[in-house]
């Protein structure tokens, strides 16, 4: 028991020498390295004496807190050396409600909060960047999100409909607010870093995005200029191996009881992408290259097409199965990965979590579905872009489908 007592002092210390230190460095009117430690440690103590006498201990000892606060700032404006900013007053009371709630709650919630107030104070030269950064239409997109994962998600039934009892309300739009959230993380991470950050981080972002997106884009751009046919090649494997990258934390996030059973073949594909990727990387000598305007992922018609897309997927994959057998999903994959990965991918795991589709079937419809995209992109270059980057994505892309069909092929079942 004493030692537990110790334990959670010294967490609540640690945690407000973490946080004193970030505002020691920023001058605080409120309190430095030492003070914020005392906070932490008042509301821990304050937190031993509820357990014996009360809440209300905790409530007064937040109370005095408060009336300190307000002391200190009433003191200091009096004498000219007020800033009008509430961060380390709003820091000083969290982390006495983090003292008390590491006797009462969860200990690693309240050390992950710590941490994260930390986090929050020392970046804020960056976090207000950003905000200053991002437009009216950037918040519309933070805000559709928030309507499409907490407004319209919790009031769709939880039941399937319809032929081959499939299609699941709740599920589909789960899948489109995890979907939009991969999507919104690349465009937000865009508009974070600016547009002009390298090949690489281009490539990531427009694979987080939208790898197809990204190469109507750098093809358009080759057809005027010649001379970025080689960068913008790169950036375009960059964003294709990325797929495979976002395939596999969708199938972990989706089917994660079957995830050593579908990802290893998918995880080999990363890999090769990623090899030529780097030759591809190590051949250009210029890797500086404007990152293309991405449109907000989280538009509610967007939305809506997907989870149309994705139903139909599903219902698909399940009918073909159902009439024709494993041979004819095929014919299914082949004609979803043409235009989009999420939907094959997410349904193929759904199903397989289900018990619907064998692991084996499942990867080898990703699989054959993502060589079908690569073929796609490679259509397009060919029609948008110029001969120069056709020859590099030719070049790129070969060496992926040939691997990816001599996978399908070779690998065991």
């Amino acid at each position: 028991m004493e030692q537990n007592l110790f334990g959670q002092l010294g967490i609540s210390l640690l945690l407000g020498l973490l946080v004193g230190l970030q505002r020691e460095r920023t001058d605080s009117t409120v309190g430095g390295i030492r003070t914020f430690p005392l906070i932490a440690a008042f509301g821990t103590l304050c937190g031993w004496l509820a357990l014996e006498h009360g809440g209300w201990i905790i409530a007064t000892g937040f109370l005095a807190l408060a009336a300190l606060l307000v002391m200190n700032n009433y003191m200091l404006t009096r004498a000219g050396k007020h800033d009008a900013g509430q961060t380390s007053e709003i820091a000083a009371l969290l982390l006495y409600g983090i003292g008390a709630y590491v006797v009462l709650g969860e200990l690693s919630v309240a050390v992950a909060l710590g941490a994260v107030i930390a986090i929050l104070l020392h970046y804020k030269d960056p976090l207000h960047a950003f905000a200053a950064r991002i437009g009216a239409s950037d918040v519309t997109a933070i805000m559709q999100f928030a309507l499409i994962s907490f407004v319209v998600l919790p009031v769709l039934p939880d039941r399937t409909y319809g032929p081959y009892d499939v299609l699941n309300p709740f599920q589909i739009w789960l899948m489109v607010v995890l979907i939009v959230a991969i999507s919104l993380i690349g465009y937000v991470a865009y508009k974070f870093f600016g547009e002009r950050e390298g090949a690489v981080l281009g490539g990531v972002i427009g694979g987080l995005v939208s790898s197809t997106a990204t190469t109507v884009s750098f093809s358009r751009r080759t057809a005027t200029s010649q001379k970025s046919a080689g960068l913008s090649a790169l950036v375009i494997m960059i964003a294709s191996a990325c797929v495979f990258a976002r395939v596999i934390a969708e199938v972990g996030i989706v089917a994660p009881a079957y995830f050593r059973q579908i990802v290893p073949p998918l995880a080999a594909m990363l890999i090769v992408s990623i090899l030529i990727s780097t030759a591809l990387y190590l051949h250009t000598s210029d890797h500086n290259i404007p990152m293309p305007e991405h449109e907000n992922p989280a538009d509610l018609r967007t939305a809506m097409i997907f989870g149309g897309m994705f139903a139909l997927v599903v219902f698909a994959v399940a009918a073909t199965k159902a009439e024709f057998g494993d041979e004819g999903l095929q014919v299914v994959a082949v004609l979803s990965g043409l235009t989009d990965m999420d939907a094959i991918t997410l349904s193929t795991s759904q199903l397989v979590n289900q018990g619907r589709l064998e692991t084996d079937t499942a990867w080898r419809m990703i699989l054959l579905a993502s060589l079908s995209n690569l073929a796609f992109k490679g259509v397009l270059v060919a029609v948008l872009g110029s001969r120069e980057l056709f020859r590099h994505i030719v070049v790129a892309f070969g060496p992926v489908i040939v691997a990816g069909g001599a996978m399908l092929w070779l690998w065991p079942a």
